[in-house]
């Protein structure tokens, strides 16, 4: 790379890296950590074929999605977290605390399957058409759509308290089959 692709590769990273990052946290179940790993591995590869490279933000972004993707293909075990005693549970818990409903969806994101969570991040966190989200993920445009469909369905059981944010018209509530859908890692 030379010295003006260098920069312009630093410049992206100064300017991007921080949208990115948030993407990739999503992506990888909440664990900045992971989502670090999943952001450097990414921006490695682009820095090789950077001289190449027209769009390097969907560039990234598709880099990220895939790699994603290729760790869930590996069957990994997921980390289960171990802690002395269980939670406490708040039955007076203010839902309308933003940062409170962020840390709920976060949790209840960490609990669905890598490919539950990627589904809904590019559904909704990235805005993506279901048709370019089949795209990325290599699957039909149906299997994108019955994934949402499954993954909301156990977002509303993992954390009931975020139903508030889903649409206000209870018939279309109690039209809908809400019980539990059992996912497998």
């Amino acid at each position: 790379m030379d010295a003006e692709g260098l920069e312009g590769f630093r410049d992206f990273v100064d300017n991007r890296s921080s949208a990115l990052l948030r993407t990739a946290v999503l992506l990888s179940g909440g664990d900045r950590y992971a989502g670090e790993d999943l952001l450097q591995n990414a921006l490695a590869k682009a820095a090789g074929r950077w001289e190449r490279i027209d769009e390097p933000e969907a560039y990234v972004r598709q880099i990220l999605y895939r790699q994603q993707v290729s760790r869930w293909r590996l069957k990994w075990r997921r980390r289960e977290l171990t802690v002395a005693e269980p939670p406490e549970t708040r039955a007076d818990t203010d839902a309308s605390s933003a940062a409170e409903l962020r840390v709920v969806m976060r949790e209840a994101l960490s609990r669905l399957t890598a490919r539950q969570r990627t589904v809904l991040v590019l559904r909704y966190f990235e805005d993506l058409p279901e048709a370019d989200v089949a795209r990325l993920l290599g699957c039909s445009v149906g299997t994108v759509r019955s994934t949402t469909h499954r993954s909301l369905a156990r977002l509303r059981v993992l954390a009931p308290e975020l139903a508030a944010l889903g649409p206000a018209d209870a018939e279309f509530r109690s039209s809908r089959d809400h019980s539990p859908v059992e996912v497998r890692p």
